[in-house]
């Protein structure tokens, strides 16, 4: 195995403030993608790891946790923020090397787990009730109690950027969790386990149990304890996950894929446009829900952008995560298999573009080169399926409506953007646009820790992100008091 900057031991589960060997006593294997060198053990925990996690989580809600100001929360996990600063360098290696992503992009989700610490710590303090007019005789106010214990099942391809959303906003609610985190993205997530208790945390108020999806991940949303589930993953899982929250009648917030459109008209900057054009699609490696993998542009300077766009990616360089070039390995063989199966329905004469993979890259490395695909309709697969790799599709439009049919014609709806100099023309498509978020020339505006984020359609439904995220793990409850 190869030497990882780690100070805890990946192979223990973290339930109620301790480290503890799973119930199975099994472990998995972490496979590095950039080379398919095994570099870690992690526990395969399952349905009594879950429920000891669950009771944990109550037991601290019944105690110093459910106990605790909401004021001391929010420092708590400013604190923790802080902590998580501190270990960058040996956090950003772990993701680096544990998910295959260049090693500045895994310094930039360091930095914003620190940053979703630091906005729900300031918020935790200030989600406040109303009061409301009523009859003569009462006074009536509002009160956001936290759910209680709320399960988290996060992916691979951001493990500490949605961490951080999703267990930030439950932690300054007061509610007490239980995370499964993706079993080929598991270390920064113990890590934060025991920054988290190192921070102060009280026993059980965060509690980290791996494991496959199947096993632990079936387990914890099948569990009676849990009384909201959240969960970022495929449409296919996002369903199973919506099913077992209905079966227990409890709320579940779920962000899903998106194919999510670029649309760039006759009048944009494409200087300026040009890098968010390809970085929206090729960062990560492409595993990016909310990847901007459609490329829709008004047909008369469709060539020109093509050419363009096909210099651009022609440029990439593809490395091992720790080289930090443009674009890594993709997170696992599967993944890699099922992107190569996508590719495998363009024609030749449809590839506008393909970065070449250089010699000398690890044989057992997951890569697949960025790639541009055109001269397809827009109901192709390759224009209508989440690909979840470096792979982008342009498409002509030739008028407003045109554009908007082609880019709400897909069954998803996460994101979207337009590109144009004209003002009335960015408010009349940031309305009719079918997406959770767009963005009027750029993308992502810089991740954006305080925009509520999520989907329409397939992309599921809920908000994290901002202070949205607040009231989706909150309860609301109405006190009415007569006192004539």
């Amino acid at each position: 195995m190869t030497d990882l900057p780690l100070w805890f031991d990946p192979a223990l589960l973290f339930i109620g403030g301790q480290w503890s060997p799973s119930a199975t006593d099994e472990t998995l294997p972490v496979i590095d993608p950039s080379t398919g060198v095994e570099i870690a053990r992690i526990a395969r925990g399952g349905k009594a790891d879950i429920a000891a996690a669950v009771i944990a989580a109550e037991t601290a809600l019944a105690g110093a946790w459910g106990a605790m100001p909401a004021f001391e929360r929010g420092r708590i996990l400013s604190r923790l923020g802080m902590l998580v600063l501190d270990h960058v360098d040996a956090l950003a290696e772990m993701e680096a090397r544990d998910v295959g992503k260049p090693l500045r992009q895994a310094r930039n989700d360091v930095i914003a787990l620190a940053r979703y610490c630091e906005f729900y710590g300031g918020a935790a303090d200030k989600l406040h009730g109303q009061t409301i007019p009523f009859q003569a005789g009462f006074t009536v106010y509002t009160m956001r109690e936290p759910h209680g214990v709320t399960g988290h099942i996060i992916p691979w391809n951001y493990p500490m950027q949605i961490l951080g959303r999703s267990i930030g906003a439950a932690l300054a609610t007061g509610n007490a969790c239980v995370l499964k985190p993706a079993e080929e993205a598991c270390l920064t997530a113990l890590a934060f386990a025991d920054l988290a208790r190192q921070a102060g945390f009280p026993p059980g108020a965060l509690n980290v149990v791996p494991g496959l999806g199947l096993e632990a991940g079936a387990a914890l949303t099948a569990n009676p304890g849990i009384r909201h589930l959240s969960f970022t993953g495929s449409v296919a899982t996002g369903r199973h996950v919506q099913i077992a929250a209905a079966e227990n009648i409890v709320p579940v917030t779920l962000e899903l894929g998106g194919k999510s459109p670029q649309l760039v008209f006759a009048d944009a900057d494409l200087d300026r446009a040009l890098p968010f054009l390809v970085n929206a699609g090729i960062q990560n490696a492409g595993q990016t829900c909310s990847a901007g993998s459609r490329i829709l542009v008004q047909r008369s300077i469709h060539d020109q952008l093509a050419v363009r766009l096909a210099s651009a990616i022609n440029a990439l360089k593809v490395a091992p995560a720790m080289d930090d070039a443009d674009v890594g390995p993709l997170v696992s063989a599967r993944q890699k298999s099922i992107v190569e199966s996508f590719l495998a329905k363009a024609t030749p004469g449809q590839i506008l573009a393909q970065a070449p993979l250089p010699a000398g890259l690890p044989r057992g490395g997951n890569y697949i080169a960025p790639t541009l695909i055109g001269h397809i309709p827009p109901d192709h697969p390759l224009a209508q399926d989440e690909i979840f790799g470096p792979v982008q599709v342009l498409i002509p439009f030739d008028d407003e409506d045109d554009a908007i049919r082609i880019a709400n014609g897909t069954k998803y709806g996460l994101v979207a953007s337009v590109w144009s100099a004209d003002g009335g023309r960015q408010m009349r498509l940031a309305k009719r646009l079918h997406a959770g978020q767009v963005f009027l020339n750029n993308y992502g505006a810089a991740g954006g820790v305080e925009l509520p984020f999520g989907g329409t359609g397939h992309s599921g439904h809920g908000r994290e992100k901002g202070f949205e995220a607040l009231y989706a793990f909150t309860a609301l409850k109405t006190v009415a008091a007569w006192h004539g």
